[in-house]
């Protein structure tokens, strides 16, 4: 059975935390499949965003990247776990 980690990512503040998040998902980047980015354009750039990421790898490294993120100041991580049954 497939089953598809997708986790959302909620920056607020994205001026300030844009590198560090950055960073991390680097340090992580073999665990990433695909990564979207989404943010307000509407006269500016908005100052929140949000990041989908499909993942793989093992459960402990899905954890650390998700403990990593959730532990700056302005970041909020969901994860949903998808399968065919």
């Amino acid at each position: 059975m497939k089953v598809y980690i997708i986790m959302a990512v909620l920056i607020s503040n994205r001026t300030a935390n844009a590198k560090t998040v950055q960073d991390l998902l680097t340090k992580f980047g073999c665990n990433i499949k695909m990564r979207l980015g989404l943010h307000e354009i509407s006269n500016v750039c908005s100052e929140d965003g949000l990041i989908i990421l499909q993942l793989g790898g093992s459960e402990v490294e899905i954890q650390n990247l998700q403990d990593s993120l959730n532990a700056l100041v302005g970041v909020k991580t969901e994860i949903i776990r998808l399968s065919s049954d």
